[in-house]
């Protein structure tokens, strides 16, 4: 039989056990929130909700969980405009109290984000998907991170690959802002030093619906059109110009030749087929991570693309990085998230388009994959793989002295008219 001693302690060590359990149930439970941001307003609406798609298929296939705790969403919207990018992320950082922050889509958005970062040294900042080169190269903030690479690694490559397509006369046709002036360098920067010219370029405002005085400036003696539009910018103008009899062969941005305008609900049918681009992925990958991918995305998303797109793929790198990361420190956030921002730069895994890494600028270092259209059995349109340069840095495969010297894409930067 038991004493009285026996069963208080009996009584005691249950009661403590009993603790400890609920404790761990607790734990368990523990609710980090994580902001993320898009563009889901304006031109770029289609392209934002892809990027959250993608966002949600990191976080599910982690079970909801990352770093022993459950991770909870905290979505924001902005319309591609720097001003409402920043007051979304403020509003989720300072209102809501989201510890880490992923986004923004575009590129503007990410370097006023990039700023916003540095008054909030406390908080961690991942990309969306914004591909400017300023958000990292220029004055980059510390806990801004970007693991995927940029607009105008996209396009290195593209360059030989139209003057083996005969394009040796080119006129531009872009979005007035930073990312399209990465594209346009990327393509340029190659394009130029090997006996490429580019005519002129016609830089339109983010949102442009009449087209018509561009297409009217259009010189007739090119051998192609150089064209980065994105969303319904992408749409408009392609539509217009082939209303118009625009018939030149085009060379696509990668946000032009994206899923998100490729197979948009509208008449124009053909039109693109054999438009080169490049960019950080391709439809037509021919690995098991990249085929896992697409099927995990159709049967996840019934309302999606037939096939991932750039935005949905380079929010679900960003976030499978924000994730990966909370698991290495075990959802460690103190001391300023110092040992988050240390597995955050170890961060190195084997992505559905390839390696996922970055450099001393917290910026990505991958491969750039060379594209053409090309039509699926069942009609709808995708990005075939031509070509692949692999290990892309910022500096475009320029030695940096040259790099340097030639700057950051702008307006005007490079030029090779004459």
């Amino acid at each position: 039989m038991m004493g009285k001693h026996g069963k208080s302690f009996v009584r005691s060590v249950l009661g403590t056990a009993a603790v400890l359990a609920l404790f761990g149930v607790a734990q368990a439970q523990e609710v980090l929130k994580i902001g993320l941001l898009a563009s889901l307003e304006g031109p770029f609406a289609a392209p934002g909700q892809d990027g959250m798609r993608g966002a949600d298929l990191a976080l599910k296939e982690k079970n909801g969980m990352a770093g022993g705790k459950k991770i909870e969403f905290v979505k924001v919207s902005s319309d591609a405009t720097p001003d409402k990018a920043v007051n979304s992320t403020r509003k989720a950082v300072e209102q809501d109290k989201v510890q880490i922050m992923i986004g923004p889509l575009s590129g503007d958005e990410g370097i006023a984000v990039k700023n916003y970062a540095k008054t909030q040294p406390d908080i961690t900042f991942i990309n969306g998907s914004s591909g400017a080169q300023a958000a990292t190269l220029t004055d980059p903030a510390p806990n801004f991170y970007r693991f995927n690479t940029e607009g105008a690694q996209w396009m290195v490559g593209l360059g030989e690959h139209a003057l083996k397509k005969g394009y040796k006369k080119t006129f531009v046709i872009a979005e007035d802002y930073g990312f399209p002036y990465s594209q346009v360098q990327g393509f340029m920067a190659s394009y130029c030093a090997k006996g490429g010219k580019v005519v002129d370029k016609a830089w339109v405002p983010l949102g442009t619906k009449d087209y018509s005085s561009v297409i009217a400036k259009i010189p007739n003696d090119i051998d192609a059109l150089v064209v980065v539009l994105g969303g319904s910018d992408a749409v408009n103008f392609l539509t217009q110009y082939e209303q118009a009899g625009g018939d030149k062969p085009m060379i696509g941005g990668s946000i032009t030749v994206d899923q998100t305008g490729l197979n948009f609900k509208g008449k124009r049918r053909g039109a693109p087929l054999g438009r080169a681009s490049g960019g950080p992925m391709a439809d037509s990958i021919d690995t098991p991570e990249w085929k896992k991918f697409v099927a995990d995305y159709k049967a996840n998303f019934k309302d999606g693309f037939p096939s991932p797109s750039l935005f949905a793929y380079l929010y679900y790198i960003n976030t499978k990085a924000t994730l990966d990361a909370l698991d290495a420190v075990k959802g460690d956030l103190s001391n300023g998230q110092k040992a988050y921002r240390e597995a955050l730069q170890k961060t190195n895994f084997k992505g559905p388009a390839g390696e996922v890494k970055i450099d001393a600028n917290r910026n990505g270092v991958g491969t750039t994959y060379i594209t053409e259209v090309a039509k699926a059995p069942d009609g709808s349109f995708h990005n075939k793989v031509v070509g692949t340069v692999p290990n892309v840095s910022q500096t475009l495969g320029l030695p940096e002295a040259e790099f340097k010297k030639m700057g950051l894409g702008t307006r005007d930067v490079p030029d090779c008219r004459t």
